[in-house]
């Protein structure tokens, strides 16, 4: 298979294994990530990328906020 790159006028065409080679990764994670992310935009994907970092730092702060619950709920039964 063949890779098309839009950079400048000239389109270039690379093989795949060209390109994951001068990316420093494999075959297999160039197919991953353009199932993942093929048909966005470069600004979609960033935002995506974003939302991710967000969603994970979200997730954390819950997890804090429900233990911190749970150990107040435990002192104030007595339970300590």
């Amino acid at each position: 298979m063949e890779v098309e790159g839009g950079r400048g006028t000239a389109q270039s065409r690379a093989t795949v294994a060209e390109v994951s080679r001068k990316l420093s990764v494999t075959e297999q994670t160039y197919y991953r990530w353009r199932r993942e992310y093929g048909g966005m935009r470069v600004e979609q994907a960033r935002r995506l990328k974003e939302l991710e970092k967000e969603n994970g730092r979200l997730k954390r702060l819950v997890a804090d906020l429900t233990l911190d619950n749970a150990i107040l709920r435990e002192t104030t039964r007595g339970n300590f």
